[in-house]
Order: C-alpha cells, then structure tokens, then sequence
C-alpha cells in the first residue's frame, strides 16, 4: 500500500511543529539543531529584533553562532501561533516571549516580539526560509520572578 497523501492538518502540524523545534533550538543555544531547520542557501533572510537584514545562509549561521555564544542561556516560548499554508509554502505568525540570561547580569533581559517565519516545503519536510522578529512596542518586561517557568 502507497503511503498517503498528507492531509492539510498534517500539513499543518507537521509546520508547528517545525516553528516548536526552531524556539526550542533557540532556547537550547543548539546551533546543529537550528542548522538542520534551515534552508541552506543564499537567498534566505532573517532579521533578529533591532538588527539589519540578513541574507544567505552562511550570514544567518553567524548570527545564531555569535548569539549562542554571547549568552549563559536563553527562555523562548511561542506564543498566539497562527499557521497558514498555500501548496508548498507555509507562514507562522506568533508572539515571541524571551528572557536571554547574559554573563554580566544576574538578571535576565526580557523582551517580547513580533515574529514571521516562512517554511518551505522539501520533499516530505519543511524548513525555514525567512525569519523576522520585531519588538513589540510598550510590551510589559518580564520580571525576575515570572521568567519563563
């Protein structure tokens, strides 16, 4: 028996779970793991929170590398997710909570943001295409003691 078309639920749940594992790379400070969810070529674009667009994928290597490398830890969670597809490409739109722990500080930076990140569909997996972040304005800090449980 031929294995069945994915339905558009599979679709679906097959992308937000992509999205889950790219924040649950992001926390982890996993660069290996942030690899494998990215299209790897040089037309892929990211733009962190207050940061210049970036493109190609060596360039957006970096920033995750300098990123993870510049912090003691990092809680991110994904929040008011929305997930669209058409054919072979697919958009999240979400809430960004993140609490980035620094070295110099002993307590952690908060910020909440905007985020769009686009998948492409190749072959039976998708992958990340474009990621953008933007802060939202007047957003609340995270205290101390409600950061990320």
């Amino acid at each position: 028996m031929e294995n069945p078309q994915p339905t558009a639920l599979d679709d679906e749940l097959a992308v937000a779970d992509v999205n889950e594992r790219f924040y649950r790379a992001l926390e982890e400070s996993d660069l290996a793991a942030m690899e494998a969810l990215w299209v790897h070529e040089d037309w892929v674009k990211c733009v962190h929170p207050g940061w210049e667009l970036l493109t190609g994928w060596d360039e957006i290597r970096e920033s995750w590398e300098g990123i993870f490398q510049n912090s003691r830890g990092m809680r991110a969670m994904a929040t008011d997710v929305s997930v669209r597809i058409e054919g072979d490409l697919a958009w999240v739109s979400c809430t960004e909570i993140l609490a980035i722990f620094y070295e110099e500080s002993t307590t952690p930076t908060s910020a909440v943001t905007t985020a769009t990140n686009l998948f492409r569909r190749e072959g039976d997996e998708w992958l990340m295409i474009h990621h953008h972040a933007s802060p939202v304005p007047n957003a609340i800090p995270i205290s101390e003691s409600e950061t990320l449980q």
